[in-house]
């Protein structure tokens, strides 16, 4: 019909207030297919630049730049990936996270009950051949386009878990705890070793954008040295009948569900090693579900540099999770640090003669995407994992020493893991600005 409006490039940007010549767009066009930088980049339909669509900052100058277009690998050139385990982790928040991952897909599922394995796997798109059973690591072996594993099972199963994986040629993250004791971890390093595959374990916390930043900000300097550190991390916890409460099944209680998450928070913000710990353990006589397993675990790690770092977990009280950095120029403190959402970084500091409270925003991301797309690309790149089994290893040994100083009542002295250096002793390269 004559009337009708036909809408194009130009009317559309003609609707905008603008008016662009023929030439003018077919340029901006040539740049984009040819993938070379132009003078300028088309304000409104970017341009390929370095494997990329790149846009300008159209933003004023009083607002914060925005994040870059996301660049999301190919499907056929994402890392495979089968998880191991159907639990609520693994539904809740594992599962979904790869709709969200640059770099990994998920291509197969193992688990314990078919019909679970079998539902899911139709809800994600997943092959039915490429469901398996807990037995089933030839036939995962031989699955081409799994190329890693993920263990999401109870922590005493992870070692048989990680050493058949390994033993099929697949890479392997694993959840956090590692294992169920370092003798244990030891030898899950040692089988990916033999089997020549990465190790991973899912630290998420050090993986996030907010544990990171005041990492950057605690060793920066900018507000002088770390002086004292709190970590807490607590919540209530019913089932008696969850694996969680089961000592043959998790190896402990709060201390390593939870009070792993301050442990291993505290350690990643320094980069050091505690040389000494003090701990008290206690549970409610009265209470069932703490038969096996402790409620409350409370210790205090001492480090070569003198920060002396507090940190607390519980199984009996109401859920919160804080961290705190206290340096001579100022408090950072992250509300709900080592939860999965909803990070919250504040920095009180001197300011001239005020006191400046300054809450700092950052782009939230999946925290479970950023750890499998980091994996999947040490895969690709033939790279150490941040958080290597050497990670693992170094919680287990420290946790094992906190049970000891709450068993005796005694100071307990650490020695550093064989071969340390430096800081980030067990951790692989320094995570990427992208990441």
């Amino acid at each position: 019909m004559a009337d009708d409006i036909r809408l194009s490039r130009r009317t559309l940007l003609r609707a905008g207030g603008a008016t662009v010549t023929g030439a003018a767009l077919a340029g901006a066009m040539r740049v984009e297919a040819a993938g070379a930088p132009g003078p300028t980049v088309p304000a409104d339909t970017g341009a390929v630049q370095g494997g990329r669509i790149q846009f300008p900052n159209w933003r004023g100058n009083g607002d914060r730049p925005p994040a870059p277009t996301p660049a999301p690998q190919p499907p056929g050139r994402r890392v495979g990936y089968c998880v191991v385990g159907l639990g609520r982790l693994s539904l809740d928040e594992i599962l979904p996270a790869f709709g969200e991952a640059k770099r990994a897909r998920l291509v197969a599922l193992m688990s314990g009950s078919p019909e679970k394995a079998k539902l899911v796997a139709q809800q994600y798109g997943v092959a039915e051949g490429a469901v398996y059973g807990y037995g089933d690591w030839d036939k995962l072996k031989a699955n081409t386009e799994i190329q890693a594993v993920y263990v999401v099972t109870p922590n005493a199963v992870h070692r048989e878990n990680v050493a058949a994986a390994a033993g099929a040629g697949k890479h392997v993250l694993c959840e956090k705890p590692m294992a169920a004791s370092s003798v244990e971890a030891r030898e899950m390093i040692a089988a990916c070793e033999r089997a020549g595959v990465r190790l991973m374990i899912a630290y998420r916390c050090q993986y996030e954008p907010y544990n990171r930043a005041v990492t950057r900000l605690a060793r920066s300097g900018e507000f002088g040295r770390p002086r004292l550190i709190q970590a807490f991390n607590g919540q209530t916890t019913g089932l008696p009948e969850q694996w969680r409460l089961k000592r043959a099944l998790a190896g402990g209680g709060a201390l390593p569900d939870i009070g792993l998450y301050c442990l291993n928070g505290v350690r990643a913000l320094l980069g050091e090693e505690p040389d000494l710990i003090q701990a008290q353990v206690h549970s409610p006589p009265d209470d069932p579900k703490f038969r096996e397993v402790e409620e409350s675990v409370s210790f205090t790690l001492r480090f070569p540099s003198g920060v002396m770092a507090q940190c607390m977990t519980s199984y009996g009280v109401h859920e919160s999770r804080r961290l705190s950095v206290h340096a001579a120029g100022a408090d950072i403190d992250l509300a709900n640090a080592f939860a999965y959402v909803g990070q919250r970084l504040t920095v009180t500091h001197r300011d001239g003669k005020a006191l400046a409270r300054e809450e700092r925003v950052l782009s939230a991301k999946n925290q479970f995407a950023l750890e499998v797309d980091h994996f999947a690309r040490c895969i690709q790149e033939n790279r150490r994992p941040r958080t290597p089994g050497e990670e693992g290893l170094q919680d287990q040994v420290l946790m094992e020493a906190i049970y000891e100083a709450a068993r005796t009542g005694a100071p307990v002295k650490v020695a550093p893991p064989p071969g340390a250096s430096g800081l980030d002793a067990t951790r692989g390269p320094e995570l990427d600005e992208a990441e």
